[in-house]
C-alpha cells in the first residue's frame, strides 16, 4: 500500500509543476513569491540578518601562478566557514569569480578535518590559472569543524523538521555570504559571479543559484534529481538531509532549477550515477527549459551528459570550464590546462591551532530557524476560541498542506461482525486518503443501540498487539480477528478479560480502536533502516508519518461519529506514547468532548513530527487550544509543566470538568 501512496503522492506534485504558468507575465509575477518560499522551507525567512563577516586571513601558499589564501568568516555569529581564496598572481584589471561548493570528500587525518575544500583544491586552482578568483568553501558537515548533515539519515533528528531546519538551508546562507565576501575584494569583478560544484557542491550550486540573482552563472554538477526518482525510486536512500529543502509547499526538485532563469544554467551529470540518476536528471533538465523556453532564453540552458559513475571525472570540468569562459569572459578558446591537485592538506588548513571556542557549526540546528513567540494567554473563552482558530489555520498552512483539500468519500463499510459471550465486534474499512485504505474495531454489548459514550483509543504498534492478546482469547476465532497477526513480541500488561466483560455488558458504551497507517494491518518493514528512509520519503512529499496519522484518525472519528449507536453519544478519544501527540492534534481539529493523554512529549524535540511546527505555535500552546472544547486529562504533567495550559486554565477558571493536570 505504502509504496503505491508514495507513487500516486508524486504524480500529484509532478502534475502541479509550474501548472499556474502560461506566460512569461505570469513567471514574472510569481517568481518573488516562489524564492519566498523557497527561503522559507530553507529556513531563510525571514532571511538572517547579515552580520559582519569577521574574515581572516589565516596563512597564505604560494604557486608560480596564483596565491592561496587560507581564511574563514562567520556567516553568523559563531557559524563559521573555513576556505581557501585563490587569487592569480596575474591581475591587470578585476576578474570574475567563481564560488566553488564542496561535495562529501571527507579529508582527515589523525583525527583532525582539513575539510572536503582540500578533496576539491584541483578546482581552484584550476580557475585560478586561467583567470579567475575562486572561494572554495567546505560544508557544514566535513569542514574543519564538523558538524551534522545526517540529523534525520542517521541521528534520529525528527525534530529538526518540526523546526523547519535543514541543513541545506545552512549551506545556501553560507554561500549568500561567500558571495558577500567575494564582492568585499578588490580583485573581483563583483557583477561577472558564477557557482559550481559537484554531488553536494551540486545541490548547494542550485540552492544558491535559485535564492540569489548575483550569480550570473551556473553549472551545478551531480546535483539534483526529480521526486520520482527520490521517493518512488528510493534515491533518497542515497542522500543526507542537505539535499532536501522542508517540503512546505510540495515542489518538485525542477521547481528549484526553474528559478535560476534565465540565466546560463549548464546542468552536468554521469550516465551511471547511482544517486542522481539519468532519467531524472533528463526530466529536471526538460521541465526547467520550459521555462528557459517560455522567457526566450532556450540557448541559456544546456544539458552535459558524460560517461562514468557518480565521480568527479575530467570530461565533467572541462565543459564547466568551458561554459564560465563563455559566458563569463567572451571566451571561447580551446581548455589546455587541466586541473591538477597542487598541494597538501595541512597546507590549505585555516585553523592550524585548533577550532575556534566561539564555534556554533557543531550545534546550529538549535538556533538556525526562528522558532515561534511565546503567545499571549487568552483570558476568555472567545479569546481561547480564536486563538484555537488561528492555531488550526497556521497548522493546516504550514505543517498540513498535504491534507487533501477535498476529501475523498470516507466509504465507511462493515466488513465482518461477530457476536461472543454477548458482546458484538465489528470491523470496519474506510479510505483516509486516496490510496489509503483502513480498518477500525468497535466492540459493545449485544443489543445496544444508542451508546451514552464512545471511547476511541488510536494505537501504537504496541496497543495493537495488545488489543489482538486482549480479545484473541473470545473473537481470535472469528471472521473479526482470525486473519489479524501480531506483529511482535513486545506485549504489555494485559488487562483481566472476564473484569472488563462484565462491566462492559452492564455499560451503555462502544469502545472503537484506530490503526492509522503504519499501525497494525498496514504496518510496513519493522526494520529500522527502512522505517527512517519511508519516515524522509513523507518528508520529501511535504508530509510526514505523524501528521497523516493525525489526519487517519480525524477521519476514522468521523467515521465513527456516523455509525448509529454512536449517533449523540459523548465522544472520548486516547492515545498514548507516540500516538499521544497525534491524539491532541486531531482532538484539536475533530473537538471531542474528551481527550485523555498520557506518555506525551513535552515539547517537539520528542515528537510528533510536524513540519514548521515549532516555529509557528509551541506544543504547550496546541494542547491548551485543543482545550477550547474538550476536557483535557494530561496525567504525567507535574507542576510547572505546560505553563501555558496551567496559565489558560486558571485564567479562564476552569475546573476538573474541564481539565485534569497534576498540581
Amino acid at each position: 500500500m505504502i509504496a503505491d501512496y508514495f507513487e500516486q503522492q508524486t504524480i500529484q506534485i509532478e502534475d502541479g509543476y509550474l501548472s499556474e504558468i502560461n506566460s512569461p507575465d505570469d513567471w514574472l509575477k510569481q517568481r518573488a513569491t516562489y524564492v519566498e518560499q523557497l527561503q522559507e522551507m530553507l529556513g531563510l525567512n525571514p532571511m538572517p540578518e547579515k552580520t559582519p563577516l569577521m574574515p581572516q586571513i589565516t596563512g597564505k601558499v604560494e604557486h608560480d601562478e596564483f596565491t592561496v589564501e587560507n581564511i574563514h568568516f562567520q556567516s553568523r555569529p559563531g557559524l563559521y566557514v573555513t576556505g581557501n581564496l585563490y587569487v592569480p598572481k596575474q591581475l591587470d584589471e578585476k576578474l570574475p569569480a567563481i564560488l566553488y561548493v564542496c561535495g562529501h570528500g571527507a579529508v582527515k587525518e589523525n583525527g583532525v578535518s582539513f575539510g572536503n575544500k582540500v578533496h576539491y583544491h584541483h578546482h581552484g586552482s584550476w580557475f585560478a590559472r586561467n583567470g579567475y578568483v575562486c572561494l572554495t568553501i567546505d560544508t557544514l558537515q566535513l569542514g574543519e569543524i564538523e558538524g551534522i548533515h545526517h540529523g534525520t539519515y542517521r541521528y534520529g533528528l525528527w525534530w529538526w523538521l518540526n523546526r523547519g531546519y535543514t541543513p541545506a538551508g545552512v549551506e545556501a546562507w553560507n554561500c549568500i555570504r561567500a558571495l558577500d565576501y567575494l564582492q568585499s575584494r578588490e580583485e573581483v569583478d563583483g557583477e561577472r559571479l558564477g557557482v559550481t560544484g559537484r554531488s553536494g557542491g551540486g545541490a548547494y550550486s542550485w540552492w544558491i543559484a535559485a535564492l540569489d540573482e548575483r550569480i550570473k552563472v551556473a553549472v551545478p554538477v551531480a546535483g539534483i534529481t526529480d521526486m520520482r526518482n527520490h521517493v518512488v525510486d528510493g534515491t533518497v536512500e542515497g542522500h543526507c538531509d542537505c539535499m532536501f529543502m522542508v517540503n512546505t509547499y510540495q515542489w518538485d526538485y525542477p521547481m528549484v532549477a526553474a528559478l535560476v532563469a534565465p540565466r546560463p544554467l549548464l546542468i552536468s551529470n554521469t550516465d551511471n550515477d547511482g544517486i542522481f540518476p539519468l532519467d531524472g536528471v533528463y526530466r529536471t533538465f526538460v521541465k526547467t527549459k520550459q521555462i528557459y523556453d517560455l522567457l526566450g532564453a532556450s540557448d541559456q540552458i544546456s544539458l552535459h551528459i558524460t560517461a562514468g559513475p557518480h565521480k568527479d571525472t575530467q570530461e565533467l570540468r572541462v565543459h564547466a570550464f568551458r561554459w564560465f569562459n563563455h559566458y563569463l569572459k567572451g571566451d571561447d578558446a580551446l581548455i589546455e590546462k587541466a586541473a591538477h591537485k597542487y598541494f597538501e592538506p595541512s597546507e590549505l588548513q585555516v585553523f592550524k591551532d585548533g577550532n575556534p571556542d566561539t564555534e556554533r557549526n557543531s550545534v546550529i540546528s538549535h538556533s538556525f530557524v526562528k522558532q515561534s513567540d511565546s503567545a499571549e494567554v487568552p483570558s476568555t473563552e472567545d479569546e481561547l476560541q480564536e486563538f484555537a482558530a488561528i492555531t488550526k489555520d497556521k497548522l493546516i498552512k504550514k505543517s498540513f498542506r498535504a491534507w487533501p483539500a477535498n476529501p475523498v468519500d470516507l466509504d465507511l463499510r462493515k466488513v465482518h461482525s461477530a457476536i461472543v459471550e454477548d458482546l458484538e465486534m465489528t470491523a470496519y474499512d474506510y479510505t483516509s486518503q486516496s490510496g489509503i485504505e483502513l480498518r477500525l474495531f468497535t466492540l459493545h454489548r449485544k443489543g445496544l443501540e444508542h451508546a451514552k459514550l464512545t471511547m476511541i483509543h488510536a494505537q501504537t504498534e504496541s496497543d495493537w498487539n495488545d488489543f489482538l492478546v486482549f480479545y484473541g482469547k473470545s473473537f481470535g476465532k472469528t471472521e473479526v480477528l482470525k486473519e489479524e497477526t501480531i506483529a511482535s513480541d513486545s506485549i504489555g500488561v494485559i488487562p483481566d478479560f472476564e473484569k472488563f466483560r462484565d462491566a462492559a455488558l452492564k455499560d451503555d458504551v462502544v469502545w472503537a480502536y484506530l490503526t492509522p497507517r503504519g499501525v497494525g494491518r498496514t504496518a510496513w518493514n519493522q526494520d529500522s533502516f527502512h522505517q527512517t528512509q519511508i519516515k524522509r520519503r513523507f518528508y520529501l512529499l511535504g508530509q510526514s508519518l505523524e501528521g497523516m496519522q493525525i489526519l487517519d484518525v480525524r477521519r476514522g472519528m468521523q467515521g465513527i461519529r456516523t455509525l448509529d449507536v454512536c449517533q449523540n453519544s459523548k465522544i472520548y478519544l486516547s492515545g498514548m506514547h507516540e500516538m499521544a501527540g497525534v491524539v491532541i492534534y486531531a482532538g484539536l481539529f475533530e473537538a471531542p468532548d474528551h481527550i485523555r493523554i498520557s506518555q506525551l512529549p513535552e515539547d517537539y524535540d520528542d515528537g510528533p513530527t510536524l513540519l514548521n511546527a515549532s516555529r509557528f505555535v509551541s506544543f504547550d500552546e496546541v494542547i491548551a487550544a485543543a482545550g477550547h472544547k474538550s476536557r483535557l486529562a494530561l496525567p504525567d504533567f507535574e507542576n510547572g509543566k505546560l505553563p501555558f495550559t496551567r496559565a489558560v486554565a486558571k485564567l479562564l477558571k476552569w475546573n476538573a470538568n474541564r481539565i485534569y493536570l497534576k498540581p
